[in-house]
Order: structure tokens, then sequence, then C-alpha cells
């Protein structure tokens, strides 16, 4: 058996954690910086399904919510987008099956008021999965950094 794999992102954004905090849980401020619908039960055991404009849907749930240091969730393929993985790949171990892997956000807050946001993305089947995550999150999170300073980062990179 392969290990499991890791994506992990860190970025800073000048904003404090807890505005930080409010785009990582919000469904209305978390579709500003990725994902095109959103629903959000920011409470362990809730839920997490993001969708983005194109159709590709991640689903899991919450496991911490900690505010405003830490949102960890789990994640993966909903969908139409996990059928196409099973029918594409139905023996390479890369199904990822929804709340099959664990993304954690921690903010810590600088000396300039803004915050050190570091992603984590376990569980990660192989290294496709795991290089096609790195590169989403890093697409991502600074869009992140962006809305959470009050600006607009432009269209979604999963677009229709």
């Amino acid at each position: 058996m392969r290990p499991a794999l890791t994506a992990s992102v860190t970025v800073h954004a000048p904003a404090p954690p807890a505005t930080v905090f409010g785009y990582l849980v919000d469904p209305a401020r978390y579709v500003t910086w990725m994902g095109a619908q959103a629903r959000l039960d920011p409470v362990p055991g809730g839920v997490y399904e993001v969708r983005m404009a194109d159709g590709f849907a991640a689903a899991g749930q919450f496991i911490a919510v900690d505010p405003p240091r830490e949102v960890t969730f789990t994640w993966g393929f909903a969908g139409d987008e996990a059928a196409a993985h099973v029918k594409h790949e139905p023996t390479s171990g890369a199904v990822m099956p929804a709340g099959s892997t664990r993304v954690t956000v921690t903010l810590e807050p600088d000396a300039d008021g803004g915050t050190l946001v570091a992603l984590c993305h376990e569980s990660l089947p192989n290294a496709e999965l795991r290089d096609g995550h790195q590169v989403a999150w890093e697409t991502y999170l600074p869009r992140l950094v962006i809305a959470a300073a009050g600006g607009d980062p432009g269209p979604e990179p999963h677009g229709a």
C-alpha cells in the first residue's frame, strides 16, 4: 500500500485572523474566492459542500472549527465528479470519495496585524491527485488573500 500524500500552501493575508476566518466559514464570503456555490455548516459534523462554476463539486464535513484560529474539514469528489473518476480510473486508486481526505487551515496573527494562513490537505491517494490539489490550492489561497483584504479576486478559475 502506498502512503497517503499531502499538499500544503502558506500565504500571508493583510487582514486579521477573524476577517480571514469569516471567508472560510460563511458561504457568501467563501464563494468570493473559491467556487460558485457553497453550502457550509461550520460546526463539527456540519456540511461542507462547494460547487465550481464548471460543475466540479467537493464535499465532506467540518471536523473542527476554532474561531479565529483553525478550520478542519473532510474533502473529496462529489456528484458527477466522483462518477467520472470511477469511470475513467476504476482500478488506479485515484478515486477520492466525498469526505475521504482532510483539509486543515490554520490562521496565525502576525506582528503587522495580518494573518499567516497555512493549509494542509492530507490523505491524498496518489501523486497525481496530490499535484493537482497542490496547484489548485496555490491558485485559490492567493484569491482568499485578495478577498479578505477587501479586493476582487476576479472570475472563478474553475469557470464554466
